[in-house]
């Protein structure tokens, strides 16, 4: 089987596996206060590319608040078209959302760049490498941006090893509800 046959068949297993695990509102809380550690830990990162959930996804909106409210700039992607990267807009509290492409969310804002991009995934390994969805989307967006990196995620979708392309971006840190992993030291600064 090649990697993109492997990715496919592991895609159905994380899908079965996110219909069985719901997620509960003490993890959804301790996802969040160990994301908002590492973010506000690093005053130098000023404009954090945060994500819109997506049904069956931790719910990222209260750290966007928590951020916003801290003073750092909160940018939220827009989908391009496909083969290309992600770009991000500016969001506030009180920002109107437009609809975007595959049921996404973004804001009528400026666009930005971010200094760090929390990235949304299906699985992940311990050596900082993630799933996603399979558009690729995110793996350019981080080729192009070169910032530091978060996946964020449950310990259940934790999984031995992440098939490989050759595309595909490791992340600085990954992020669940029990721990904080650090990725591939030296790609964007993860310790």
């Amino acid at each position: 089987m090649n990697s993109d046959q492997q990715k496919h068949a592991l895609r159905q297993v994380i899908r079965r596996r996110r219909i069985e695990n719901p997620v509960s509102p003490q993890a959804q809380a301790e996802l969040i206060e160990s994301l908002a550690s590492i973010v506000l830990s690093n005053p130098e990162i000023k404009k954090i590319g945060c994500v819109w959930p997506l049904p069956g996804e931790a719910d990222l909106r209260p750290l966007c608040v928590l951020l916003n409210g801290a003073g750092r700039d909160v940018l939220l992607p827009e989908t391009t078209l496909k083969g290309h990267p992600l770009f991000f807009r500016r969001w506030k509290p009180d920002a109107v959302m437009l609809e975007g492409r595959f049921g996404t969310m973004h804001p009528d804002g400026a666009v930005d760049r971010p200094d760090m991009l929390l990235v949304p995934l299906l699985a992940f390994d311990r050596s900082g490498n993630r799933l996603g969805y399979g558009g690729g989307y995110y793996d350019r967006t981080l080729a192009t941006l070169r910032c530091r990196s978060i996946g964020f995620a449950f310990a259940w979708q934790e999984v031995a090893q992440v098939p490989l392309g050759a595309y595909d971006e490791p992340l600085d840190w990954i992020v669940t509800e029990k721990e904080i992993l650090a990725g591939q030291a030296g790609k964007g600064g993860a310790e």
